[in-house]
């Protein structure tokens, strides 16, 4: 019985090993970049020895595709939890944008989005990182597409003529994107905060 036990348990922290992998890589990576992050701080900073790495990732590179998909997962439980949220499709996109001011300003370092630390730096580096990180941005603009549908319908959002709700959702997606890392290069707020006015005026608040 208790070998049974124990087998059936392998799965399970199986999966928390390689969860643990990916959760310290991107705390690390959010704050140094991909290429910084050498394998040996990363397993030195997970506490697991290198044969455990390989165990669940064929290489750096494949680690920085399963990461990026990770963090999506993540990043559509946050979406999944604004959509439930008992306000209109205007207020849920002004709280999306508002989290994602207050945490990407200079300084606050604990939630860097991942996308914006990866998007320039692994772009030309790997293409199965690049259709990652395609992949998941991709996502988030159709669920902020919905959102701008919705708020249209009910009015909390103005109709724009000849723009297509799926087009203002890329348009802010990019300026936002555009400008974390205009921030990061200038060490300055103001990128984020010209888009943030941008964005509340095109919301009509």
């Amino acid at each position: 019985m208790t070998n049974t036990n124990s087998d059936s348990n392998q799965p399970h922290e199986m999966n928390d090993t390689r969860h643990h992998i990916l959760t310290v890589g991107h705390r690390l990576i959010a704050q140094q970049g991909f290429t910084a992050v050498g394998l040996s701080q990363l397993l030195k900073q997970a506490e697991v020895p290198k044969g455990s790495f390989y165990h669940y990732f064929a290489s750096k590179e494949a680690f920085g595709e399963a990461l990026i998909e990770q963090y999506f997962v993540e990043y559509q439980r946050r979406l999944h939890l604004l959509d439930e949220q008992p306000v209109s499709a205007q207020q849920k996109i002004y709280n999306y944008f508002e989290q994602w001011y207050n945490t990407q300003q200079i300084g606050c370092e604990g939630e860097k989005c991942l996308v914006v630390k990866l998007s320039a730096e692994v772009a030309d580096l790997s293409e199965p990182m690049r259709l990652a990180l395609h992949a998941g941005y991709q996502q988030v603009t159709a669920w902020l597409a919905l959102q701008v549908k919705a708020g249209q319908l009910d009015g909390s959002i103005p109709q724009v003529a000849n723009i297509s709700a799926e087009s203002i959702a890329n348009r802010w997606y990019f300026a936002w994107i555009g400008a974390s890392l205009i921030a990061k290069v200038s060490q300055s707020n103001l990128p984020l905060s010209e888009v943030w006015q941008m964005t509340t005026t095109q919301l009509g608040r």
